[in-house]
């Protein structure tokens, strides 16, 4: 069986970013289990559909390819303001994108979100679960992944805090088993 490729996505472009840290620390633990690729997001412009035709942006090229021949994606975003971070939206927006023709639908997606609050972004994972449905992708349906006080739980840009990285290797391993059984369904039908 040749090596599952897992697609990151963080919803934070700083070079600081907690979201990408837990993404870090899950490529480490991952290995050589499965490879997580993890696709920076700060070069994708603004939602436009006047631009997305055949010629979209090629940083927007890149990530559609990216998402489809990805075997899932794991995606982690920090809550503002109640939400998910608009540089995760603008991400799923271009790639749920032309309708119908999503490189999400059907794809095994499980979401992540982290806060320095206790409540570790449950506002923001309910949004971007719920507008992961609409397209539809196939969400990992497990308990919610929140890691409230990240900022505490991070050093040398790596989630360090061994529960949390734990709990967040359990949904990656509901991931894995939701792929294995998407390809035995494939393979019979």
């Amino acid at each position: 069986m040749t090596q599952l490729c897992l697609l990151g996505l963080s919803g934070s472009p700083r070079q600081a970013s907690n979201s990408t840290a837990v993404l870090r620390a899950l490529q480490d633990a991952l290995a050589p289990r499965a490879a997580l690729r993890i696709f920076p997001l700060h070069g994708i412009p603004l939602y436009n559909e006047d631009d997305d035709a055949e010629d979209a942006p090629d940083s927007v090229r890149t990530l559609r390819s990216a998402v489809e021949t990805s075997d899932g994606v794991v995606m982690i975003s920090p809550e503002y303001n109640h939400g998910m971070s608009g540089v995760l939206k603008n991400g799923i927006d271009w790639v749920s994108r032309p309708y119908g023709r999503s490189a999400l639908r059907r794809k095994p997606v499980l979401t992540m979100t982290v806060s320095p609050a206790f409540t570790g972004g449950v506002r923001a994972q309910q949004q971007m679960n719920e507008t992961l449905a609409s397209i539809p992708a196939h969400l990992v349906r497990r308990p919610q992944i929140v890691i409230g006080g990240v900022h505490e739980k991070v050093r040398d840009g790596r989630l360090v805090d061994e529960a949390a990285l734990r709990f967040a290797l359990e949904g990656v391993d509901d991931l894995l088993q939701e792929i294995g059984a998407a390809r035995v369904v494939r393979t019979a039908a």
